[in-house]
Order: C-alpha cells, then structure tokens, then sequence
C-alpha cells in the first residue's frame, strides 16, 4: 500500500480529531506551495492573493466579498511553529474531549469556536478607535479560537481531569487551560491584537458550549445536521443493478419444471432410506424452500 492510500485510509477511518488534524494539514501545504511558486516567480503579490483568499478580513466590506473566509481561515496557517502549536494542544486536549462527549460535539466546538473567534475579531476591530488604521488591511488566520473552544469546553466540563507534565507531575487541566489563555490571550495584548481577540471568542464559546451543554443543550446540533446535510448531498450513492431475465418458451418450462421434480424427489426417496439427517445442507434449503411455497 503507498503512502497515499494510506493517508487516505487513515482519513476515512480515522476519528474527527484526525480529519480536522488533516483539513489544517492539507490547507498549510497548499499555502505553502502557493508561497514557494510566488517566490519562483518573483511575485509576492500572488503569494499574498492566495493567503488572502482563506484568510478572514476585519474589513465588512471585503467580509461582503470573501464570506468563506469565516470558516476556512480557522484551518489556515502560514508558520510551522504556529500549526505545529495548534495541531499539538489540538491533539492533546482533542483525545481528552472524546474520553467523555461525541465526535459530532469535538466538530462543533472546532467550528462555533473558530467562528465566535472571527465575530469577536471583526467587531473589535470595527468599534475600538485603535484599529482604526489598520481595519481595512488587516487579516486573521489559524485554528487559535477553534483549539481554545475545545481546550476549555473540556476543561470546564471536566475541570479535574489531570494529566502527567514534565517537571510538573500530575496538574488538574482547569490550570492548564487558565494558564494557556493566560498566556496566549491576555499577556502582552499589543501584540497580534487580532488573534488573542479571537482567541477570547473562542474561549468564550468554549465556556458557554459545557455551561449549555450541562442544561441539556447542544450550541452545535444545528451546525452538525448542516454538515450532515452536506457530507449526504456529496456522498457517492449506491448504483443498483438491475438484471432482466430472459423470457422462457413452454417447452424450455416445462423441461425445468421436470427437472426440479425429479431433484425433489430424488431427495424425498434419500429421506425414506436415511432420514432427514441424511441430507445435505443444499438439500435441506431446497426442501424448505418448497415446503414455503406450497403454505
């Protein structure tokens, strides 16, 4: 089997967690490839219309031309470090979500969070006077505000869950959660102010997804039937075949009605000498058979 088929096969089989992994895996690579041929060419313009092109705009008017963007730039990165990050705590903490809910509600979590990421985003930089410079260029890439929904949808749903840390023992992730959106979201907040502020969005639908969650309310349910809406739409149906049987003449009718006859009564004189433990499976099934159509 290649490599291929077995990434395929890994796709296909694999959990949720695995194919949101893969979605943000195969976006990075073509980024990059798209990277490397505007860098051939001499043409970082091209580079930067491709980047462009899942990359969610603060600007509502470019949103108004690019409305996509608010669902793929939550699978875009443009920096290993920063996929390689993202991917990581996803993973880690992506596990730990499904020892205890669905994968339909790992999906949702990703989504909604990425989404109430690029809403905060977007209305921060359109209301506060700080952006106001910058609004018309700026853009949001990453899957910060999708990782940080689900870190703290688990980690609020099971805050004293705890895992092994190196140099730290065993530590409840309610503090690890704390301690990365400490650190990712409010430290040193002049710097790349747009991706912590997606990251509170995130965290907040995180939050509020297990508080809703606890009260018997699934945020994501809605989302999931759309993209099981979707995932039936595309999927390849089931060809039927549909064979036509040749119409017989009387003779050749009654030559196999004789010779099914004469095979059951072969088997009713087996019966008389050995018993009906004396026939074969084949022949018990042929004798059941007709003993139906005759009820």
């Amino acid at each position: 089997m290649g490599i291929w088929d077995e990434i395929f096969k890994t796709f296909r089989k694999g959990s949720s967690l695995t194919r949101l992994i893969y979605f943000n895996v195969s976006v990075f690579i073509l980024i990059s490839i798209g990277s490397i041929i505007g860098y051939l060419l001499n043409s970082q313009e091209l580079s930067v219309k491709i980047l462009n092109l899942f990359s969610v705009p603060a600007s509502l008017n470019a949103l108004a031309a690019r409305p996509w963007t608010l669902l793929t730039y939550m699978f875009t990165h443009k920096d290993i470090l920063h996929i390689l990050f993202n991917m990581l705590w996803l993973y880690w903490f992506g596990l730990i979500f499904l020892e205890y809910l669905d994968q339909k509600k790992l999906v949702g979590v990703y989504l909604l969070g990425g989404l109430s990421g690029a809403v905060i985003y977007i209305i921060s930089f359109n209301i506060f006077p700080v952006f106001k410079s910058v609004v018309a260029d700026s853009v949001a890439i990453g899957a910060s505000a999708s990782v940080m929904a689900v870190v703290v949808a688990i980690s609020a749903y099971v805050p004293d869950y705890s895992v092994n840390l190196l140099f730290f023992g065993r530590i409840k992730i309610k503090y690890i959660a704390i301690a990365i959106f400490i650190f990712t979201s409010v430290m040193d907040f002049s710097t790349n102010s747009g991706g912590k502020l997606a990251h509170i969005g995130g965290a907040l639908l995180g939050y509020f997804y297990t508080i809703n969650l606890r009260k018997g309310h699934d945020m994501g349910k809605g989302l999931n039937k759309v993209i099981d809406f979707f995932v039936t739409l595309f999927k390849p149906r089931k060809k039927f075949k549909v064979t036509y049987k040749k119409p017989v003449n009387d003779y050749e009718y009654r030559k196999a009605r004789a010779e099914h006859q004469e095979q059951i009564n072969k088997i009713l004189e087996k019966i008389s000498k050995g018993g009906y433990d004396s026939l074969t499976k084949e022949e018990k099934d042929l004798l059941f058979r007709e003993s139906q159509k005759k009820n």
